[in-house]
């Protein structure tokens, strides 16, 4: 247990830096860091890094080297300027346990500007939150990852371990970036991402696949539409399969144990189509994309099976039907062989918050799997409250940030020790 005046003033030190560390998170939401756009950001973090004395490992992704890796996901993104930034702490001399601390800048597109309170790229801060896209997903535990080791240091400590920042991109489509700090060989005795799960610790997460079905019609014109094949039309009854499967896979039965609270765990998501050639002919093509969940432990060769014979079913008498995988193929994970870490997470939460760790699963997909299912890493997800998430004005609790950036330095004072700066 941490002595409870070290503790007090680590807290206040993160008091103390705090409205440098909402002028850094309003600086990176700035930075509009949508995939291939990332550099902007990693410039940032990488300065940030280097103010606190960590050695600075900057390096371009290779999907070659990637590819034959357990977890990788297909990519169409060429990765040229596709970096990844490593910030690594080496204590004078190591007495605690090494961690990794790992969050990701890429964001997803903002939509419509006109729905939008505020431009998205222009942090606006309004009773408590911060507004902007990537301002709760995830800039804002980034941000926590800087400002918990800059409380220690200006409490007048330094971690007694190693410990790896990293800053990744592609966590929004594949999760390669983290494969990639994988893949350099970056290891510890646990990890801890600062995704936005409102103060509770993740104890299962779904994985997702990201799959593009084509159509295939027959063109004609419109005055003689009956010759034709409509490529659009047909993909309704493809929908509506996906979405029978959908059901199935949410029945009681069917669910993970850690998911059998929830009602409706798994989503197929339509996440984007168009097809289309001219207003006055009928369509001989339309191509839809589709998000899918699936469980821990389910194999993602047998689901895809699964939805495959259920589009070719459905679509028996369409001129033709193609199926690929792109960007996300990745394995649900559960948390398992953790309890040190998450014991050291409770202590610090409670000493933040004078109330217990919450344990909840998510339905959502993080990088934890690349750490815990391939690295055998226990991996901790635990970040602020957020809001709109992928939606307009997403937003951030300031006041949950302050919070998890306090546990956040407690926890890494307990786990690696700390010796004088």
């Amino acid at each position: 247990m941490m002595d409870s005046e070290l503790s007090t003033r680590i807290m206040k030190a993160v008091d103390a830096n705090f409205d440098r560390q909402i002028a850094f998170l309003s600086a990176l939401v700035a930075c509009p860091s949508l995939r291939g756009r990332e550099q902007s950001a990693q410039d940032l973090m990488a300065e940030a890094m280097g103010g606190l004395g960590l050695a600075i490992d900057r390096w371009e992704m290779d999907a070659d080297r990637l590819r034959a890796l357990p977890g990788f996901s297909p990519v169409e993104t060429p990765y040229a300027e596709a970096v990844n930034i490593a910030g690594v702490h080496r204590p004078q001399r190591r007495k605690g346990r090494s961690l990794i601390l790992n969050g990701h800048v890429d964001v997803v597109p903002a939509g419509p500007l006109d729905k939008w309170t505020s431009p998205p790229f222009s942090a606006r801060v309004e009773d408590g939150w911060m507004y902007g896209r990537g301002a709760a997903d995830m800039k804002g535990g980034v941000s926590a990852m800087i400002y918990a080791l800059e409380a220690l240091r200006s409490a007048g400590g330094s971690p007694a371990a190693e410990v790896c920042v990293q800053s990744v991109i592609e966590e929004e489509c594949t999760g390669n970036g983290a494969l990639a700090c994988v893949a350099r060989g970056y290891r510890a005795d646990a990890v801890l991402i600062p995704e936005p799960r409102g103060e509770a610790v993740t104890s299962a997460q779904l994985g997702v696949m990201w799959l593009r079905i084509t159509v295939r019609g027959r063109p004609a014109h419109v005055r003689e539409a009956e010759i034709g094949a409509n490529a659009i039309e047909a993909v309704f009854p493809l929908l509506q399969a996906l979405h029978r499967l959908e059901d199935a896979w949410n029945a009681p039965e069917r669910r993970h144990p850690a998911f059998a609270a929830l009602p409706h765990p798994v989503n197929f998501n339509v996440g984007r189509i168009k097809g289309g050639d001219w207003p006055s002919s009928v369509p001989a093509w339309c191509t839809f994309e589709v998000r899918v969940a699936v469980y821990p432990g389910q194999p993602l060769a047998e689901a895809q099976a699964e939805i495959e014979a259920c589009l070719r079913e459905a679509g028996a008498g369409l001129g033709g039907l193609d199926i690929a995988y792109h960007g996300f193929m990745a394995e649900g994970y559960e948390l398992t062989g953790a309890d040190d870490a998450l014991g050291a997470l409770e202590r610090a939460h409670r000493a933040v918050n004078d109330a217990p760790l919450a344990s909840v699963p998510t339905t959502a997909c993080t990088d934890a799997r690349f750490y815990g299912l391939y690295g055998g890493m226990p991996s901790l997800v635990y970040g602020p409250k957020g809001a709109a998430i992928h939606g307009f004005d997403e937003r951030l609790d300031l006041e949950s940030l302050r919070r998890v950036t306090q546990s956040m330095a407690l926890f890494i004072a307990e786990w690696c020790g700390l010796e004088a700066a």
